[in-house]
């Protein structure tokens, strides 16, 4: 009996727009790790045993989920659902057609070929499997999209346990800079610290990713992530629950926040519980407001109805999807929304609500137009030395043919 891991959206999926226009949610990025690798070394499953169900316009840019042999079974799971050893050992213990649900949702499920198919053709139906249902306080479930940075820093604790037999190398081997806790500090093979910057572990983790560099004089607190190939500049502050995803480059103020990959706050300025996609360029001295100057619960508006809501928490900062970018001096106000490709170039603040293919000059707002956009797509991702390919051009066209003004 062979078992593959398929990875699927749910009624959730918008919540998490602008980030999920250009990923599948199982690639989102809290912690060290992306959702579905979270699940993938919860399980022992290798990468490519995994997929995902996928919406048209994301197919070609990540891999589709697909069984050609009839005596195959496929691993249905939620990436909405964290694993802890609980849930992992729930999930590990499915039958033939047995599944988990909590508050009518699909957690995970154990299908056959014939199910699997049924359901991605026709959708899930819950009639189909035995179905258990979970305690939901025992959860660690994510709704909307500022979940991401409130949960981080646990993140984090957690994901350095599911990879800590990566870790090669040691402290020792960075004299002139300043460690404390440093049996919390996780360094992987060809990271560099520089002399001088400072790696403070007491309150959590730290953890630096092959190839990173800690340049002089930054201060890092834990809990904190530096993923692969990134950088953080000279003097950079990065306080707790920040992830720097794989190949971004950082300086300034950041707290309590989230860079998805390839993107760049290279100079100073302030960032605070936020999440930036891929590709995103924050220009020199650019802000985020992260409280309201009368400290009551932030409003953000609604991907899908446009109308603004009460998120109920005090704390929220930028929502940024991307290939975004901010000119200089740029100031973003608390509980803004940026969608995909954006440009904004202000000595004012910007609506806080955003759409894709946006430039935006103070509260004016001008589609983009989409061959200029690819033009600075593609000059940008050539810099990192990666191809924009039809695949990931056809994704950037349906969303901007599906965007309106």
């Amino acid at each position: 009996m062979k078992t593959r891991c398929c990875f699927f959206e749910d009624d959730f999926l918008e919540n998490f727009h602008p980030l999920t226009l250009t990923r599948p949610v199982y690639d989102l990025r809290v912690g060290i790790l992306t959702l579905g690798d979270k699940w993938l070394h919860a399980l022992n499953v290798p990468k490519q045993k995994s997929a995902g169900t996928l919406r048209n316009h994301l197919k070609g840019v990540f891999d589709e989920f697909k069984i050609s042999d009839p005596s195959d079974f496929a691993l249905w799971i939620n990436p909405r659902f964290i694993p802890s050893d609980g849930l992992t050992n729930e999930v590990k213990n499915l039958n033939e057609n047995e599944g988990l649900i909590s508050d009518n949702q699909l957690v995970a499920a154990f299908i056959s070929y014939e199910t699997h198919e049924k359901w991605k053709q026709l959708g899930i139906d819950l009639d189909d499997i035995n179905a258990k249902n979970l305690n939901h306080d025992s959860l660690i479930t994510l709704k909307n999209s500022w979940e991401l940075f409130q949960i981080n820093g646990d993140q984090i604790s957690s994901d350095v346990e599911l990879i800590r037999n990566n870790f090669e190398r040691n402290t020792k081997d960075f004299p002139h800079a300043v460690f404390t806790s440093e049996e919390n500090i996780f360094i992987e093979e060809g990271a560099i610290i520089e002399p001088g910057a400072m790696l403070l572990a007491d309150g959590g983790p730290i953890y630096i990713g092959k190839g990173a560099r800690v340049m002089a004089n930054a201060v890092i607190r834990g809990p904190s992530a530096i993923c692969e190939k990134s950088v953080v500049k000279m003097g950079a502050k990065i306080y707790e629950d920040t992830t720097v995803g794989p190949v971004c480059k950082v300086g300034g103020e950041i707290a309590n926040t989230i860079f998805h990959s390839y993107s760049n706050k290279g100079h100073d300025g302030y960032v605070g519980n936020s999440v930036f996609g891929q590709w995103v360029n924050l220009g020199a001295d650019s802000n985020t407001s992260n409280l309201k100057n009368n400290y009551s619960s932030v409003k953000v508006v609604d991907w899908k109805t446009k109308k603004e809501i009460d998120t109920g928490q005090q704390f929220i900062g930028t929502i940024m999807g991307d290939h975004s970018k901010t000119g200089i001096n740029a100031m973003l106000n608390t509980g803004t929304l940026c969608g995909v490709c954006c440009n904004l170039f202000s000595d004012n603040y910007p609506p806080k609500f955003v759409p894709s293919f946006s430039w935006v000059s103070g509260n004016d707002i001008v589609p983009y137009h989409f061959d200029k956009a690819v033009e600075a797509m593609e000059r940008m991702m050539e810099r990192r030395s990666i191809q924009l390919t039809p695949s990931y051009h056809r994704m950037m066209k349906a969303l901007f043919q599906s965007t309106s003004f």
